[in-house]
C-alpha cells in the first residue's frame, strides 16, 4: 500500500495531489482547532505534522512545494504590511527597536549558557566549544513573524499597538540576526585563516543600502501608484498584478542584492501602499489568494520538514532546556523591552509571546552554522523541535493572552470562515 502511494506522488502529476492532500488536511484540522477556540493556523501547522514523515509520511517535502511555501510567506508578509497603520508604526518605532534588541541579547546569552553546560569537548574539524555555544544562542536569537502575523491578522489585532511592535520588533530582530549570524560565522572563518572582518562590514553596508534603496523606492512607488489609481473609481485588476509585481520585485532585491531577507521586501511593499485609496481592495484580493493555496501550503511544509531521529538521553535532556530557554527568553527579553518603553503589564507579555515563534529561520540559520563547523550534527534534533513546538505554542499562547476583553485595537479581524 505504502508502495503504491509513493509510486503516485512521484509521478509527473504527484503534485496535485499533493496540494489536494495538504488542502483539505488544512482546512479540517484548522476548523478542529477552531472549535475548541485556537487559531486555525495551529490545525495547519499540525497537519503538516501528520502528513508529514514525522508521522504517516503521505507527504514529503519537494522542490515545487518550497516554492509555493516561500511565496505564501512573502504574500503573508506583504498583506501584513498592507494593513500596517504607519501612523502607529512611528509611535512604537523606539519601542520596537528596544524590544528587537533585548530578543535578540537575552536568548542569545541563555543559549550559550544552557548549551555551555552540555557541550565542554573540542571535536576535530569544528570551530571552538566557545563559538558553537555562542551559536546555539545565535539560532535562538531568530523570530519567524509569519505565524504571529497569521494569528493576529485571524484575531483582528494586527493593527493593534502590541501587533505593531510586534511586526515592528520582527523586522529589527531579522537585521540583527543577520549581522549577528555574520559576525559568529565571520569568526569562525577566521579561525581556518579567512578574514572575518572585511565580512561584518560588507553586511553591515549592504543592510544600510537596503533600507535606503528602500525608503526611496517605495515612496516614488506609492506616489506613482496612488496617482494612478485615484483618476479612476473602479477597483480594476490591473492594480491587483502591477502590486503583486512591485512585492515580488522588492523581495528579490533585499535578498538577492542585499542580503536581507526577502520577507522584509516584501513587508516595506506592503507598506509603501498601506495608505493609498486601493489598500483595502488589494488586502481583500491577497487574502483571497492567501488562504485559498499559499498560506495552507506554506504551514503545512514546516510540519513537513519534521523528522525525528534517534536521540541519546544526554540530547533528550538538552532539548527539553533547550526549548524551555528558548520560550522564556524570548518573552522576558521582548517582555523586559516592551514594559522599559512603557508598555503595560498585558501589551508587554503578548509582544514578548508574540516573539517565541522560531519556524525556519533558525533552521536556515542552524544549516548555514552547520555548514561552517559550528553545530555538531547532534544538536540539529534539538533545534527541530524548538522550531516545532515554539511554532505551535506562540498561536495557542497569542490567543489566551489577548482572551481579555480590555485591549484597545483600531484594528477589524479579516478573518471570515474560510
Amino acid at each position: 500500500m505504502k508502495e503504491s502511494i509513493a509510486n503516485v506522488m512521484s509521478s509527473d502529476y504527484g503534485y496535485l495531489l499533493y496540494l489536494a492532500l495538504i488542502l483539505l488536511s488544512t482546512k479540517l484540522f484548522g476548523l478542529l482547532t477552531k472549535r475548541v477556540q485556537l487559531p486555525q493556523v495551529v490545525g495547519a501547522l499540525a497537519a503538516g505534522l501528520v502528513l508529514g514523515p514525522a508521522c504517516f509520511g503521505l507527504v514529503n517535502e519537494t522542490d515545487f512545494i518550497t516554492c509555493v511555501s516561500e511565496i505564501g510567506v512573502v504574500v503573508l508578509m506583504f498583506t501584513a504590511g498592507l494593513e500596517t497603520d504607519i501612523k502607529e508604526m512611528k509611535k512604537t518605532g523606539l519601542a520596537s527597536l528596544i524590544i528587537a534588541i533585548l530578543g535578540v541579547v537575552v536568548p542569545l546569552g541563555a543559549g550559550w549558557a544552557i548549551s555551555s553546560i552540555f557541550n565542554t569537548e573540542e571535536t576535530a574539524g569544528m570551530s571552538s566549544v566557545l563559538l558553537q555555544n555562542i551559536f546555539i544562542g545565535v539560532i535562538l536569537t531568530a523570530t519567524s513573524v509569519s505565524i504571529t502575523v497569521e494569528t493576529l491578522k485571524e484575531m483582528g489585532k494586527l493593527s493593534s499597538k502590541s501587533g505593531n511592535a510586534i511586526i515592528g520588533a520582527a523586522v529589527i530582530d531579522d537585521i540583527l540576526g543577520i549581522i549577528v549570524l555574520t559576525v559568529i560565522t565571520s569568526a569562525a572563518g577566521g579561525e581556518n585563516g579567512s578574514s572575518g572582518g572585511a565580512d561584518i562590514l560588507m553586511v553591515v553596508l549592504k543592510i544600510v543600502l537596503f533600507f535606503i534603496f528602500a525608503i526611496i523606492v517605495a515612496l516614488a512607488f506609492n506616489f506613482l501608484f496612488n496617482k494612478w489609481t485615484g483618476r479612476s473609481k473602479k477597483d480594476l485588476r490591473r492594480y491587483v498584478i502591477i502590486a503583486f509585481v512591485f512585492c515580488l520585485i522588492m523581495s528579490f532585491c533585499a535578498e538577492y542584492f542585499f542580503g536581507v531577507a526577502d520577507i522584509t521586501g516584501a513587508f516595506v511593499a506592503g507598506l509603501a501602499l498601506s495608505n493609498g485609496p486601493r489598500a483595502n481592495y488589494l488586502n481583500n484580493r491577497f487574502g483571497t489568494l492567501s488562504y485559498m493555496l499559499l498560506s495552507p501550503v506554506f504551514f503545512a511544509s514546516i510540519g513537513l520538514k519534521v523528522v525525528l531521529p534517534d536521540m541519546s538521553l544526554s540530547i533528550i535532556l538538552f532539548s527539553v532546556l533547550l526549548l524551555v530557554v528558548a520560550i522564556l527568553s524570548k518573552i522576558v527579553g521582548c517582555g523586559l523591552g516592551a514594559k522599559l518603553c512603557r508598555f503595560s503589564n498585558k501589551d508587554s507579555i503578548r509582544i514578548g509571546m508574540g516573539m517565541v515563534s522560531r519556524g525556519e529561520v533558525a533552521l536556515i540559520v542552524a544549516s548555514k552554522g552547520a555548514a561552517v563547523g559550528l553545530m555538531k550534527d547532534e544538536y540539529f534534533a534539538p533545534i527541530v523541535i524548538v522550531v516545532v513546538v515554539t511554532t505551535i505554542i506562540t498561536p495557542i499562547l497569542l490567543k489566551f493572552a489577548y482572551k481579555s476583553k480590555d485591549e484597545e485595537t483600531v484594528a477589524v479581524s479579516t478573518a471570515s470562515e474560510k
